[in-house]
């Protein structure tokens, strides 16, 4: 059994009978079943009786069934009810919508309704680009899914999608104060995805892609890309890649060595694996080989996949053919995108002293944590209860929140390399050790950290497209000024 978690906290309502030893009983069989109490609170009490609501984190659904027929079988003890905290945070979903003006008279709806909207409709109309002042598209970004590669689920539909990307926009909004939709599409069709996103982009600033399988991802972003006039970012691929070369940055720092000298092995090469073997090279790294399920990428193995075809064509320089147990001897770096428990701790202990393991697959790791510890200098997870954990929120709320205020339109490598040296460079030299090689989710200064440095890359982006373009003036957003209103800075 594994260890209890926040994600499977329970409430049960207990009713037991009055005395002084009442709760103590309750609290010693929910810990004796194995759940970690959280708390305790008395709900009604009676000459002859109490009811007591107990709060705990369990391993998994069946562990709390276990918990509370451990506790129906107390004599004299009934469990009421039994609620899940995870259920009721979602009731009803977890964002709104909310006003930033006040609609109290008629002088305020006259103002933001008719007549006078008109007056803005007929501006914009005339001024397109006003959208971007005059509307929340300034602010706003689309949270743009099919439901076919959700977290570890896989292809679950759209409905069923809905609960991750609310959370994603809830997780936008807190970390960076841009204001995200959920938009979950009924078709896989490739062609259908992009013409719906196109005809919708008016309204937005941005578009977030999210757990969209690979290879469809490619093509939806690469198309969307070049045929929009605001950045698209598929967030499983680069808000992964900018996250594990911050950390990788700063692993390499804690071992003495630089990117440039190191061998890496990248297991998985989707989506998240074709970005980060993409952005380490654009960081310096020489030596990056991609395995998938049957082994090294080689010119052996070149098919019509274009994606598989880079990273023959542009890693692997030594051209290695073997399996990923065989390739991983004498590595400095393991990345993990891809499956779980296919490495045991003797395959670690085969890499290079000052070994650096980043075991990200979810929620099962590569290879268990504790055992790689044993050996490897630095380990690193995709999960919450180990150290160093590699999560996406640490990129995707201030890249967007730097590119709404520079007004945007594309994103480049270098605009994604520089987001992960700003999330590295937020870990001082002082609090640098192996358990700490990257922020935590909820350190303030990393979206602002991020946003500062993309907001400079795109407002040199923006002025060199206006200079090639041999429009100065349409650069004016991009010289190095936010607007004159802020949006809300990350905070």
């Amino acid at each position: 059994m594994g260890l209890p978690s926040p994600s499977y906290t329970i409430t049960l309502r207990v009713e037991v009978p009055a005395s002084h030893r009442a709760t103590s009983t309750v609290v010693s069989a929910v810990a004796e079943a194995g759940a970690a109490v959280m708390g305790v609170d008395i709900v009604q009490s009676t000459s002859t009786k109490i009811v007591v609501d107990v709060t705990c984190d369990t391993v998994d659904g069946e562990h709390g069934e276990q918990v509370r027929d451990a506790l129906n079988a107390i004599q004299g003890v009934r469990v009421q009810k039994m609620s899940d905290s995870t259920f009721l945070m979602h009731l009803g979903g977890k964002i709104e919508v909310s006003l930033k003006v006040p609609l109290k008279t008629r002088r305020d709806l006259s103002r933001a309704y008719t007549p006078g909207v008109a007056r803005v409709c007929t501006a914009i109309a005339e001024k397109p680009e006003d959208a971007r002042r005059l509307t929340i598209k300034r602010n706003t970004v689309a949270v743009v899914t099919d439901g076919t590669a959700v977290l570890g689920l896989g292809d679950i539909g759209p409905a069923a999608a809905l609960p991750v990307m609310e959370g994603k926009a809830a997780l936008f909004k807190e970390f960076a104060n841009v204001d995200a939709w959920p938009v979950c599409l009924d078709t896989k069709d490739t062609e259908e995805i992009i013409s719906i996103v196109k005809a919708m982009a008016p309204v937005y600033g941005g578009v977030n892609l999210e757990d969209i399988s690979a290879p469809r991802c490619f093509e939806i972003e690469a198309r969307l890309r070049e045929e929009l006039d605001i950045p698209v970012f598929h967030d499983d691929q680069h808000g992964t890649a900018i996250v594990v070369l911050a950390a990788l940055i700063n692993a390499l720092k804690v071992v003495g060595k630089k990117m440039e000298d190191v061998r890496i092995v990248v297991s998985g090469v989707g989506a998240a694996g074709t970005a980060i073997i993409k952005l380490l090279m654009a960081q310096g790294a020489r030596n990056v080989i991609g395995f998938d399920r049957r082994g090294a990428l080689h010119p052996g193995v070149r098919n019509g996949d274009g994606h598989r075809n880079w990273i023959i064509d542009n890693a692997n320089p030594e051209g290695f053919v073997g399996t990923l147990k065989e390739g991983l001897a004498g590595a400095d770096v393991f990345i993990g995108v891809s499956a779980g428990n296919i490495l045991t701790g003797a395959d670690v202990a085969t890499m290079n002293d000052g070994a650096i393991v980043f075991a990200l697959a979810n929620p099962t790791p590569e290879v268990d944590p504790i055992e790689a510890g044993e050996t490897a200098a630095v380990v690193a997870t995709g999960r919450s209860d180990y150290p160093n954990q590699i999560n996406n929120v640490l990129a995707f709320p201030g890249l967007f929140r730097g590119l709404l205020d520079a007004g945007a339109t594309k994103i480049s490598p270098e605009l994604l390399r520089v987001a992960a040296v700003a999330i590295a460079e937020v870990v001082s030299e002082e609090e640098l050790n192996p358990a700490f090689i990257i922020p935590g989710v909820f350190d303030v200064r990393v979206a602002e950290a991020v946003a500062d440095a993309v907001r400079t890359e795109a407002q040199r982006d923006l002025a060199e497209q206006a200079e090639a373009a041999g429009d100065v003036g349409s650069a004016e957003q991009g010289t190095g000024t936010r607007p004159a209103e802020p949006v809300g800075a990350a905070r």
